[in-house]
């Protein structure tokens, strides 16, 4: 006799631009996935992006998607400054939240945010792909596993010429620059790669090099956290290197650099 089926999760996205039709592609290829709808404020935006991923439902108000009885869990890709009122608007229909980066514009919707998902008892999860990546998997094991002895220096950039979508390049609706943009990447991915250790104290160089004409926020960044382990964790981060991406890490250790 066959064990029963498992029943998707049914997933709505909120967005129909650049991540998400990187998000729409990835849970297409997971099996327990089913993207269930979509949903868009932008005019033919939403019918646009569920005929060409396949998708059943599409929405012009995320709203109306939320009130969907079968839709399950939410995936936000929509501009930084709606993410909080997105998030206790799931949370009040009782869907779970995945939230694109950066997670809010600052400390006090963070705070709201998760207070909303504890109270209707919905995750609340933090889309950061670095974790997942295979060459970034394979430099943990290697630290975890002790080949590269007691970390001391861990080291991520990320440089290219610009954002995707031109709201980042609006402070009041991206809630910052590259630093924001790139650098929450870093942030995570030491503290993943670390163990999560307290961060006990940070220092960043924020500049506008080159894109002064289009944002008040910064295109290049050095940022260096220590940790209270011991451990620095240095990321470089850039909106203005033209050429393609150049993205990377490095763990250096006692025994052995990675």
């Amino acid at each position: 006799m066959k064990p029963p089926m498992k029943k998707k999760i049914k997933v709505g996205l909120v967005g129909s631009q650049f991540i998400s039709h990187i998000h729409a592609s990835s849970l297409q290829r997971c099996a327990e996935a089913e993207v269930f709808a979509v949903a868009s404020p932008t005019p033919g935006n939403a019918k646009n992006f569920a005929d060409k991923h396949g998708i059943p439902h599409h929405f012009a108000d995320y709203r109306a998607m939320l009130a969907m009885p079968e839709l399950d869990m939410i995936v936000v890709g929509a501009p930084n400054n709606l993410h909080c009122a997105i998030t206790l608007d799931a949370a009040a229909a009782g869907k779970h939240v995945v939230m694109e980066k950066p997670f809010c514009l600052n400390l006090a919707e963070a705070d709201r945010m998760i207070a909303a998902c504890h109270q209707a008892r919905v995750k609340l999860m933090y889309a950061e792909e670095l974790c997942f990546a295979p060459k970034y998997v394979r430099l943990k094991k290697l630290l975890d596993s002790g080949a590269l002895g007691a970390p001391t220096l861990v080291k991520q950039s990320e440089k290219h010429d610009g954002p995707h979508a031109p709201h980042f390049w609006d402070v009041n609706r991206s809630g910052g620059g590259v630093t924001m943009d790139m650098g929450c990447h870093a942030i995570e991915f030491f503290r993943w790669m670390l163990g999560r250790p307290p961060i006990k104290s940070v220092y960043a160089q924020m500049s506008t090099q080159v894109h002064g004409d289009k944002t008040e926020g910064d295109d290049n960044a050095v940022i260096i956290l220590e940790f209270a382990n011991g451990v620095i964790g240095l990321a470089e981060e850039s909106w203005t290197k033209v050429g393609g991406m150049d993205d990377r890490a490095e763990v250096h250790g006692s025994k052995g650099v990675a």
